[in-house]
């Protein structure tokens, strides 16, 4: 029995504490009033004990009512907690993203340089339209019988290519052609998959930031609408109207460079994109010098700087998709001498403007039509946008190098600046090459690589020009969070 009351004596001090505390300062409260009428007058010590007393047993009377564990537990379960809910929708996605996606972007970006020097090869060894069909899946199979090889040729010979300019070609010769084709084409399969599945599981995986998970999916549409875009330029080259007496069974110019240019801004676009997340994990890591950077970026004298290599890229892009042009005209395989052209630097002018090419009577599409069609003025065209480029190049270093710009530029930045001179001196080079001698396959194939290699250089040199806020901000933070760790630790 005495058991029981023990233990019913423990759960009344657990569960009505505050009623034990009132009677405890109730009781301490009656000893002080005895204490002090049987003392002599009050001493100082008393005094202090006594006020000490009923300061505690205030305390002890005005204390909130605890509440027991189980309805704590009850209390804290039943009530929401809107701060882990915030912090989880934050931690989504990272602020940065991984460095391992900046090599998978820099990788595929080689993949589609490589890709489109092949291309080149494909075209110019006239393999282009060797494989008259499109499937995307079965397609990626390289014939394995006589039968199938008999059957892919048969395909061929119905072609206006074969009728016209191959009418001689044996299955041998055939067999080379449809090679470089179908490489060309199984490459790109498999840019498309090497891109694609990896972004399904960098965004699955929350390896990249919101931002760059938009990018690396407007990519990857991207890269589709590629592949539809081959087929509907090598479709161009297989239509009835080119049995006609006097055509040249070849594939639209047009088609030609609207294929060509999506190739280039699918590279860009992945360049540029790998390129800003090393930067900015370079910025994380190197705080001082990030801001130190980006401070001298802000400075006005670069200002017109900046605008002009902008400028620089719309040019270079312009240049190439004239040199497409070139190439879907074969307009390399005339006035094969430079700088003149004939008699002089431009042929007549009843050449640069024939009427052949234009469709309607009153002759409202004379201009613009021989402008994209006319291989005379195509290639003229082409001869002063590339000197136009060179020269604005040649500008922009000079400019670089004067006074305010130059101290104001940073080493990077200049250096890409620089770059850019010896890339387009070596372009020139190649395209004067390639025409004199009369479009030789390596030549040419070395002449489309230096145009990609341009591009890539006023890429670069307009990247270190540009200012990321977001990246700008994260480094201050990281700056911020350095001198507060220092100042924290103080001097050792």
């Amino acid at each position: 029995m005495a058991f029981f009351q023990l233990g019913l004596r423990r759960a009344a001090v657990q569960l009505s504490r505050p009623s034990v505390f009132c009677a405890r300062a109730a009781s301490n409260a009656s000893q002080q009033q005895k204490l002090v009428q049987l003392a002599t007058p009050a001493s100082t010590i008393l005094k202090l004990v006594s006020q000490a007393r009923h300061t505690q047993s205030r305390n002890y009377a005005s204390q909130k009512v605890q509440e027991s564990p189980l309805s704590k537990l009850a209390t804290d379960i039943a009530q929401p907690a809107p701060s882990s809910d915030k912090s989880e929708k934050k931690s989504s996605f990272p602020e940065t993203s991984s460095k391992s996606v900046a090599y998978w972007l820099l990788a595929s970006a080689a993949s589609v340089f490589g890709i489109v020097i092949f291309g080149g090869l494909t075209r110019l060894t006239e393999s282009g339209l060797s494989i008259t069909e499109w499937r995307p899946v079965t397609g990626s199979l390289w014939p394995g019988s006589q039968e199938e090889w008999e059957s892919e040729f048969e395909k061929y010979r119905a072609s206006p290519e074969f009728k016209m300019l191959n009418s001689t070609m044996n299955l041998q010769e055939f067999k080379q052609i449809y090679f470089m084709e179908w490489t060309h084409r199984l490459w790109g399969r498999f840019i498309g998959m090497s891109f694609v599945l990896p972004t399904i599981y960098f965004i699955a995986r929350r390896r990249v930031t919101p931002r760059m998970a938009c990018t690396l999916v407007g990519i990857s549409a991207l890269i589709g609408f590629q592949g539809f875009i081959g087929w509907w330029m090598v479709k161009s080259g297989l239509k009835d109207d080119l049995f006609a007496p006097g055509s040249h069974p070849r594939v639209s110019q047009y088609r030609l460079a609207a294929h060509l240019a999506t190739a280039f801004v699918c590279y860009s676009w992945m360049l540029l994109a790998g390129l800003s997340i090393l930067r900015t994990h370079k910025a994380i890591n190197f705080p001082e010098q990030a801001v130190k950077n980006f401070t001298a970026l802000q400075s006005p004298a670069l200002r017109v700087l900046r605008g002009s290599v902008a400028a620089l890229t719309v040019l270079i892009f312009t240049t190439v998709l004239s040199g497409a042009l070139v190439a879907g005209l074969d307009a390399g395989l005339i006035y094969n001498e430079f700088p003149t052209m004939g008699n002089g630097l431009a042929p007549p002018k009843s050449e640069l403007l024939d009427k052949f090419y234009s469709r309607h009577e009153d002759g409202s599409d004379l201009v613009w039509r021989n402008m994209l069609e006319n291989p005379s003025l195509v290639q003229l065209d082409h001869r002063i946008l590339a000197m136009t480029t060179f020269t604005a190049i040649c500008a922009l270093v000079a400019y670089s190098r004067s006074g305010r710009v130059k101290a104001a530029l940073p080493p990077a930045a200049r250096k890409g600046i620089t770059g850019l001179l010896h890339l387009v001196s070596l372009q020139v080079a190649l395209g004067i090459s390639t025409l004199i001698y009369m479009v030789p396959i390596p030549l040419a194939a070395a002449h489309q690589a230096g145009a990609l290699a341009l591009l890539t250089g006023v890429l670069v040199a307009g990247q270190r020009l540009r200012i990321p806020k977001a990246t700008l901000a994260m480094a201050q933070r990281r700056l911020a969070q350095l001198a507060q760790q220092a100042k924290t630790q103080g001097p050792k």
